[in-house]
């Protein structure tokens, strides 16, 4: 089975590569080499520390520039990323080690080999384009010619729970990642927490000064009344100021144990036109008052007991986000509004609120905004990127994860007792080929959009 970062969601990531999901890999129809083969590897230990070697001065002049350009904590988290890809391959890799079927190899990238070793029946290494991995198991389909000496060993040989648990492995690690790193964010970093109206962050306009600055507005300042009116969350802070595009407020606020008061006028976006600002004014909307002020992320634990359950409820409400955006993006407004940010033919701030496919190009963008955010916003990242991943890939089409589950499945309501039914794969073929076109489509266009129109920042 096969896995890249292309495309990836509007929370982002990608479905099973080319090979389809391990009926090959990435290198034909059949696997590296044709049916049963593969390319050969480094053969001798000599070879082998040689391939090591020049492996390890890649990765190590890529840590050096990254260090150069100052972004070192963009490359830890793109090598999260690639990580948790991987855990993906390994769900497919030990589940079907466990039930008996032949892994021929367990790959890091796609293309040149730049280094294997053999370990008992499998080749496991690294490719020079790290967009993905792949597990290679042995006879996926009826398509694949295998020595009959090992077709006891293939996945069609396998019974329906076995094969049924190999091919929704992958997003089952998806999604055990996501459960444990909510948990993680909930009990030891601590979830950002809305009960705060201490400013945390404050925006810049380009050439002129913000209606906060004018009003002389400074970070950690806490702002308790607006109007005389209390202010205990800063979600309720911003409506009232959206609410008042171009009238003056009166600020309260505690300032090093001081109570001051302020004046500002928040500026109205609907008609306004302010450059570098990442905002999205609803359609329609004639007033939306923006003063450039942003709050203070303060992090609450949660015990982990009631961790456990929270995590849960978040889990679940991000795979329903997930289902909304793919169903935004795939509606005929969606298609309409994802061609758009392809072309350009939209802003920045028009195309902050639409959902849409996002490449290996937009995560190194996405990785980068996350890792000067700090690790809260790395967590949630990495928790979105799985949830994305493991539900996008258990959509039913081949060559995702999600077709062959439910061949599975019209395979085992076709058996009847003694007389097990396999699917003619080659009449899937073209249904195959097509999704396959599309899935390759959406990619390219998706690097396009990202290179020329890169995704806003989600965490300022």
């Amino acid at each position: 089975m096969s896995t890249t970062l292309t495309p990836a969601g509007a929370d982002v990531q990608g479905p099973d590569g080319p090979g389809g999901s391990g009926s090959g890999g990435p290198d034909g129809p059949y696997g590296p080499g044709g049916p049963g083969g593969r390319f050969p590897g480094p053969n001798g230990p000599a070879e082998q520390r040689a391939a090591l070697l020049r492996l390890a001065l890649i990765v190590g002049v890529g840590v050096v520039v990254a260090a150069a350009f100052g972004v070192l904590r963009t490359l830890a988290v793109v090598a999260a990323i690639v990580v948790m890809i991987m855990l993906h391959e390994l769900g497919h890799f030990a589940t079907a080690k466990w039930s008996g079927m032949k892994v021929s190899e367990y790959f890091l990238g796609f293309g040149p080999r730049l280094w294997s070793v053999h370990r008992g029946e499998t080749e496991y290494g690294v490719k020079a384009i790290p967009a993905g991995g792949y597990v290679r198991i042995l006879g996926m389909t009826n398509l694949e010619q295998v020595d009959p000496a090992e077709e006891s060993r293939t996945y069609r040989s396998a019974t329906f729970p076995r094969r049924l648990m190999v091919v929704s492995a992958g997003s089952f690690m998806h999604f055990l990642i996501a459960f444990v790193l909510l948990f993680v964010l909930l009990a030891v970093v601590g979830a950002p927490n809305d009960n705060s109206t201490t400013i945390g962050s404050l925006t810049r306009f380009p050439g002129t000064s913000t209606p906060a600055q004018m009003a002389g507005l400074h970070l950690g300042d806490r702002i308790t009344a607006l109007d005389g009116h209390p202010e205990s969350s800063f979600s309720d802070l911003r409506n009232f100021i959206v609410s008042h595009a171009d009238e003056p407020v009166t600020v309260t606020f505690l300032r090093s144990g001081r109570t001051l008061t302020t004046t500002v006028t928040p500026v109205n976006l609907a008609t306004a036109k302010v450059s570098g600002v990442d905002v999205s004014v609803p359609k329609g909307t004639t007033s939306y008052g923006f003063v450039g002020i942003g709050p203070a992320v303060v992090g609450q634990r949660v015990n982990p007991i009631s961790a456990i359950g929270q995590a849960g409820d978040d889990f679940g409400s991000t795979v329903t986000s997930v289902f909304s955006a793919l169903g935004q993006v795939f509606s005929s407004q969606g298609l309409d509004a994802y061609t758009s940010q392809i072309t350009g033919h939209v802003t920045a701030k028009q195309a902050a609120g639409q959902p849409r496919f996002t490449s290996v190009v937009g995560i190194v963008y996405l990785a980068h905004d996350a890792a000067a955010s700090g690790l809260r916003d790395v967590l949630g990242l990495l928790i979105e990127l799985n949830i994305f991943i493991g539900v996008f890939n258990l959509a039913p089409l081949l060559p995702l994860d999600g077709g062959h589950v439910v061949t599975a499945i019209y395979e085992r309501i076709r058996s009847r007792r003694g007389r097990r039914y396999r699917a003619d794969m080659a009449k899937w073929a073209p249904v195959t080929a097509v999704v396959l076109v599309a899935l390759i489509v959406i990619g390219l266009a998706s690097i396009w959009a990202d290179i020329f129109h890169p995704p806003a920042n989600p965490f300022q």
